[in-house]
């Protein structure tokens, strides 16, 4: 008998026991074979369920999305869990804290406020395109000027930089998964409001209220803020008022008990480590790799009838003597320097088609320190393929560390302020001793930088560059790292 006829035989509950005794081991063997057989299937139906089950798992993990955040989208990051190897934003995720208006949103709300008189236009145009000014199109129609510029208030770093993180990939709601946890709190904007007023506590009020919010946050306590990073559109001194005398200059907010715990980027570090230099805004913030790659080609066939230039007005000698030397020295050279006087009636060095113009038909460019030790027209000669001047080493090379090479050499020329007032230098006679062959490497080096010092629109994304954004976000978070791995206090 075969096994489909015992099996049929035994489901059908027909005895066997006429089957002769010869065939019992047979019947035998043949129902051991079966219930193996039976067992052996439910245990691999289990197996591949389990399998199946597991595989389900690891393919709807690998991405968490929440229903929104601070800055008022819907959050969404690729990658596992905290801990993960394979999540992607792993170490690299940022909070946002959800400020209340008063500390962002109604700082600018009436832009008038903050507006002063020497500003070439209302603070309120400033605002416009995610805070990067109206869009500049060029008097002659060139296309060099088509795509990604505008007329650009270096005090709109605070807006921009916001708009901008509420675009980063590795954003989430969940602090406990934060590396470093961003403070949108638009300083600079808000001291400008009062800065002109003789009443020091308004000009404090602000800051305070934003500590005493903060410090009450468990992203606080869990790092008594030493995660916490905030940016500024102006120098860190305006930030360290260190009497309560109506005369003195700026708030006090840099040296609150907890603020000082919190990184400040600025746009000129000062002498707490707390605070860190990135670049000044400039006039371009293109949206693609293109865009990018067609301005440094142009800038590679500029040709440059100058030797060098500068963009500024003459000083006190107690603010600037060294402007004054420079200026002279410029205009004896005739036609090797390219002045533009800041001071004249029909100044036009807010004018970013005049100003990148002067930089772009020079060779090198003149960055004298001004009201502090850097100026944002260093960064505009570097976004010309110009290459900058220094007299103190603290207009640069001290200050953004993030964004411009260790060797500062390679794209620019030092001369020491000192010798020049003292008449031992002069700055034609240096230039004219650097080679062709050193500069044109020079100027390679400068158009190489251009991308480590532009803040891209936000509303698109730069796919393989590293704008000055992308640099200062890295640098942020290898330094809150390091300073969590040191537990060091701060």
């Amino acid at each position: 008998m075969n096994l489909h006829a015992l099996i049929t035989q035994f489901f059908a509950g027909n005895p066997t026991r006429n089957l002769s005794w010869k065939h019992q081991s047979r019947r035998k063997n043949c129902s051991n074979q079966f219930w193996f057989v039976l067992l052996f299937s439910i245990v691999m139906f289990f197996v591949l369920l389990c399998f199946n089950h597991l595989f389900f798992l690891e393919n709807t993990i690998g991405s968490v999305s929440f229903p929104g955040n601070s800055t008022g989208s819907a959050t969404y990051f690729p990658g596992k869990l905290k801990n993960s190897s394979k999540d992607s934003c792993f170490g690299r995720y940022v909070y946002v804290h959800d400020l209340p208006k008063r500390f962002n949103e109604d700082v600018i709300k009436d832009c008038q406020l903050i507006t002063r008189p020497t500003d070439r236009f209302s603070m309120c145009k400033s605002l416009e395109n995610s805070g990067f000014g109206p869009r500049i199109r060029g008097s002659n129609g060139s296309e060099s000027w088509k795509n990604g510029w505008f007329s650009t208030n270096q005090f709109m770093l605070e807006v921009i930089f916001h708009n901008r993180i509420k675009k980063y990939e590795c954003l989430t709601n969940d602090s406990t998964l934060a590396t470093a946890v961003f403070v949108p709190y638009y300083a600079g904007l808000d001291l400008r409001r009062y800065l002109w007023r003789s009443d020091v506590s308004t000009r404090d009020s602000t800051g305070i209220d934003l500590v005493d919010w903060l410090t009450r946050k468990p992203e606080w306590k869990r790092n008594l803020g030493k995660d916490h990073f905030l940016i500024s559109g102006r120098i860190a001194r305006d930030f360290r008022r260190k009497s309560d005398r109506k005369s003195d200059w700026g708030s006090n907010f840099r040296l609150l008990p907890g603020s000082e715990n919190m990184t400040m980027l600025t746009i000129e570090s000062g002498s707490s480590k707390n605070d860190v230099a990135v670049p000044y805004p400039t006039y371009f913030h293109p949206t693609t790799n293109f865009q990018v790659h067609e301005w440094q080609q142009f800038l590679r066939k500029q040709n440059r009838p100058h030797l060098f230039s500068f963009a500024g007005a003459r000083r006190s000698k107690q603010k600037g003597p060294i402007r004054a030397e420079i200026i002279d020295q410029c205009q004896a050279s005739k036609k090797l320097c390219n002045f533009l006087d800041c001071a004249s009636s029909s100044n036009k060095c807010d004018d970013p088609t005049t100003l990148m113009n002067l930089f772009r038909n020079s060779i090198f460019c003149l960055q004298p320190p001004g009201d502090s030790l850097t100026r944002r027209s260093t960064f505009d000669s570097i976004l010309s393929g110009c290459i900058p001047v220094f007299f103190h080493p603290g207009s640069a090379y001290t200050q953004y560390v993030w964004h411009l090479p260790k060797d500062h050499n390679k794209y620019s020329v030092l001369i020491s302020g000192k010798d020049l007032r003292a008449g031992k230098v002069g700055i034609k006679q240096r230039l004219q001793q650097i080679s062709k062959d050193e500069e044109q490497a020079m100027r390679e080096e400068v158009i190489k930088l251009i991308p480590r010092i532009l803040y891209g629109d936000p509303r698109s994304r730069l796919d393989t560059i590293d704008d000055a954004f992308d640099l200062a976000i890295k640098g942020i978070l290898k330094r809150i790292e390091m300073l969590t791995k040191e537990n060091i206090r701060i």
